[in-house]
């Protein structure tokens, strides 16, 4: 952890650490092939921290943040042939009853602030710098829904990691040292069936979902013949310790169009962890032994992405600019 005083400063852009914030929107660009949009993207990259505080210092209470991720394809024409070690596309999942897609994305914006109209102005500014060079395929507005319920009503983000254990969950450690403080990024955007929801009694919502509804409770699903969401969500390795990843998921929907979502945001040390949970819950443990939650949650994005750190950042876009010409 940084030990800095957020309630101070503005917040360094790609602090994973940062507060986990009331507003957020995710946007997911890809990028043109050309080299002036890359010089362009490059340009802005460079300057994310500077952007931050410009909207940042208007109200610092408002806790502005911003996190870049970069994809495996736009990592690779930064940098060819030096990535983090695990970065990769997200591979789909086919399941016997549910598949998790993947989809396209070059960067991941994950903006965060207590005031929704800090997180508007930003993605204003940053698409306005980015222009042309860029194509928007997913843009999600999220927002902090009551005591942090999901809009299937539990509780959500209850297991994520804190103090001293965040770090060591979320961000690249010695095993790959010249992308330590980094983090592997994974993002899903589901859409719920609320009447099918609805239809659930609140007893077996609860076991699909392993915690009590009101008191969010965690309930021992060990010797039940189906495993919970949250069980399946459980990582382990042989030697029976658990991996941890952070989560930032935010509600999201429009009533009017009767759409209402999770958009699923993982942050984690090791992308087989995160990967490993994505089996567990679309293949089964034992396999066929599904996520239910599958049955009324379905997922529309799948893209994973590595967020560096912010001197990270600043070298490889200043390693591409003295190789391409300046920005249009």
């Amino acid at each position: 952890m940084s030990g800095k005083n957020w309630d101070r400063v503005p917040i360094d852009a790609q602090s994973v650490d940062a507060p986990l914030s009331q507003s957020a929107i995710f946007l997911v660009v890809t990028v043109a092939g050309e080299q002036p949009a890359l010089a362009k993207v490059c340009s802005v990259l460079g300057e994310l921290d500077d952007l931050v505080k410009t909207v940042a210092f208007r109200d610092l209470g408002g806790r502005l943040s911003c996190i870049a991720g970069i994809g495996r394809d736009l990592w690779d024409r930064l940098s060819p042939g030096r990535r983090p070690l695990e970065l990769k596309p997200f591979a789909p999942i086919k399941g016997a009853v549910h598949s998790a897609p993947s989809t396209p994305g070059d960067l991941l914006f994950h903006i965060r602030a207590e005031r929704s109209d800090m997180c508007f102005e930003f993605e204003r500014i940053l698409l306005d710098r980015l222009g042309p060079d860029v194509t928007v395929v997913d843009e999600v507005t999220g927002f902090r829904y009551f005591d942090a319920r999901d809009l299937l009503g539990f509780i959500d983000g209850t297991a994520n990691p804190t103090g001293l254990d965040l770090p060591a969950s979320a961000l690249v450690g010695d095993e790959d040292g010249d992308f330590a403080g980094g983090s592997y990024v994974v993002v899903q955007k589901y859409l719920h069936d609320m009447q099918a929801w609805a239809r659930i009694p609140t007893p077996e919502q609860e076991a699909i979902i392993g915690r009590t509804k009101i008191d969010n409770i965690e309930i021992d699903d060990d010797d039940a013949p189906r495993k919970s969401h949250k069980s399946l969500a459980t990582i382990e390795d042989a030697d029976g310790n658990e991996y941890d990843i952070l989560r930032d998921n935010m509600p999201f929907g429009r009533p009017g169009q009767n759409e209402f979502g999770t958009y699923f945001i993982g942050y984690s040390r090791y992308l087989w962890v995160t990967e490993k949970m994505l089996q567990r819950m679309y293949v089964g443990d034992p396999p066929g032994a599904y996520d239910r939650l599958l049955d009324v949650s379905t997922p529309q994005t799948g893209t994973t992405f590595f967020a560096p750190t912010r001197p990270m950042l600043q070298a490889l876009v200043e390693g591409v600019q003295q190789q391409l010409p300046a920005a249009r």
